[in-house]
């Protein structure tokens, strides 16, 4: 390779630039946690759980660490573990399948629709076995999956579906927020 090449810089998120823009803003409020002390359940995320909870149009939510955290406190809630399997998409980041594995439950990986990128219900209804608990749709790119034939399927089986709406905050399915559809999202 030439030098040329290695001296070519492509920026893709400017950072940089997003903080300059909410510095004293985030400097403020960092702050005025580290004088408190607060870090885990203090007031400011007390506040972001009634606020979350408001924009997702539902009574309650949760703040936990991570989307990673959240799918597996889920799948524990609804006693999900050992000998259990869970259905959802390879075409996601790592931490939906380790999620499901940190409880015990076994991944079954469906196929996507080529169209959409999202869990097919087709290849999720030839996945479900007696041991499915759960399916994961992973709401991509700010679009849901198609959570109408997910339900159906569930239903028919006795299964809970558990969103991952970590790249849809804010989309819209049938009028309801991605994430507030499922048993949790």
């Amino acid at each position: 390779m030439t030098s040329a090449l290695h001296d070519i810089h492509i920026p893709l998120v400017d950072l940089a630039a997003q903080h300059r823009v909410l510095a004293s803003e985030i400097e403020t409020a960092v702050a005025g946690v580290i004088s408190s002390s607060r870090f885990i359940g203090g007031p400011e995320v007390q506040r972001f759980e009634v606020d979350f909870a408001a924009y997702c149009e539902r009574r309650y939510a949760v703040g936990v660490a991570s989307g990673t955290a959240a799918i597996e406190l889920t799948l524990r809630a609804l006693d999900i573990g050992p000998g259990s399997e869970v259905i959802t998409t390879p075409f996601t980041f790592f931490a939906t399948a380790e999620a499901i594995l940190q409880t015990g439950a076994t991944v079954v990986f469906a196929d996507i629709d080529p169209v959409t990128y999202n869990l097919d219900p087709a290849a999720v209804a030839r996945a479900i076995t007696p041991r499915t608990r759960a399916i994961v749709p992973v709401h991509l790119y700010g679009r849901p999956a198609d959570l109408d034939a997910l339900r159906a399927l569930a239903d028919s089986h006795g299964l809970a579906i558990i969103e991952d709406a970590a790249q849809a905050h804010g989309a819209r399915y049938h009028g309801q927020r991605a994430g507030s559809i499922g048993a949790a999202g």
